[in-house]
């Protein structure tokens, strides 16, 4: 009986020295990824790269504050495929309200971001749509609306908006953003109710965790970040085409994955993978596009290197369909 009770303390003790390893290789690995990743294209492309950083960075403003949003949202296990259509919208209304006031445009675009995530977390809370299937309709809703609205010329906004295109205020709005998504993330109940949810609502709610209210206004929350990245977004070229925000929930999704973000959200889910995601994927992107690569090859090696992450950071013991 003593050593059986021994040989399975000693299994239980082996479990956790694996559990433990891996959690060390899911925290590392993204780092160390982005480390290789941006070596490797600085020597192919004869540190073309380092030379242009400006460059490269400056693709990287509107991805990681929108991703910070969707973050939330599959923090407590669902997913958004609508944040491309948000930031279009949210984009035009931005160039519309600044021929009367840049800061009422901020305002604004903030305002038509939340009000479309509203409506994603009315559909997907109340009406009991899951959510990738509700954000897939309302993305190719609002796609079809920004091409109804741009059919002619760009929507375009005042000429005062370039002004405000500058590293400097751009870095300062990405970083107030992750700081406050951070501090909730962290250090309120806010976060720790998002990885109860993840990890199981049933749990969460007999809990105490009001699990309806709190997915609708993580919607809510989320469309209103990307609204904000609208005035980003504009203030590069201050007008909207009908390209306006196209792809953005790929972007976001492949950002998030690759820098360790569980598919389903729940207690493993770590802040961090925002910034490392965002900047492996910018770094990626960048580097391929610089060693030539066609639109088609870029794809393919994304594709591969996203599914080698969902390889490695899908928790299969806990994954289920998507919520």
């Amino acid at each position: 009986m003593a050593q059986s009770g021994n040989a399975g303390t000693t299994a239980t003790k082996d479990q956790v020295k694996k559990v433990s390893e891996m959690s060390l290789i899911r925290t590392f690995l993204p780092i160390v990824g982005l480390i290789i990743v941006f070596l490797t294209f600085n020597v192919l492309t004869n540190f073309r790269m380092i030379k242009n950083m400006p460059l490269v960075l400056s693709q990287i403003y509107v991805t990681m504050i929108a991703t910070t949003g969707v973050f939330f949202i599959m923090t407590m296990g669902g997913l958004d495929f609508s944040q491309g259509s948000i930031l279009g919208i949210a984009s035009i209304v931005v160039c519309l309200v600044s021929k009367v006031s840049i800061p009422l445009s901020i305002v604004s675009g903030i305002l038509a971001g939340a009000m479309i995530g509203a409506f994603n977390g009315y559909f997907y809370v109340y009406r009991k749509i899951k959510s990738f299937i509700v954000t897939i309709c309302t993305m190719f809703l609002f796609r079809g609306f920004i091409k109804y609205m741009t059919t002619n010329a760009p929507v375009a906004g005042s000429a005062s908006l370039i002004n405000y295109d500058s590293t400097g205020l751009k870095v300062v709005l990405t970083l107030v953003i992750l700081v406050i998504g951070f501090v909730l993330f962290r250090y309120t109940k806010f976060g720790t109710y998002l990885k109860a949810i993840g990890a199981g609502e049933k749990a969460a709610m007999f809990s105490g965790v009001r699990t309806d209210l709190m997915k609708f206004w993580v919607y809510v929350l989320s469309g209103a970040i990307t609204g904000f990245a609208a005035f980003v977004n504009v203030i590069k070229v201050g007008s909207v085409t009908s390209s306006g925000g196209n792809q953005l929930e790929t972007q976001i999704l492949i950002a998030l994955v690759l820098g360790g973000m569980p598919i389903s959200g729940g207690a493993k889910v770590r802040f961090e993978n925002i910034i490392v995601g965002s900047l492996l994927y910018i770094v990626l992107n960048s580097g391929l596009t610089m060693m030539g690569f066609s639109t088609q090859m870029m794809q393919l090696i994304q594709g591969i290197v996203f599914l080698v992450f969902v390889a490695i950071f899908a928790d299969r013991k806990s994954l289920q369909v998507i919520k």
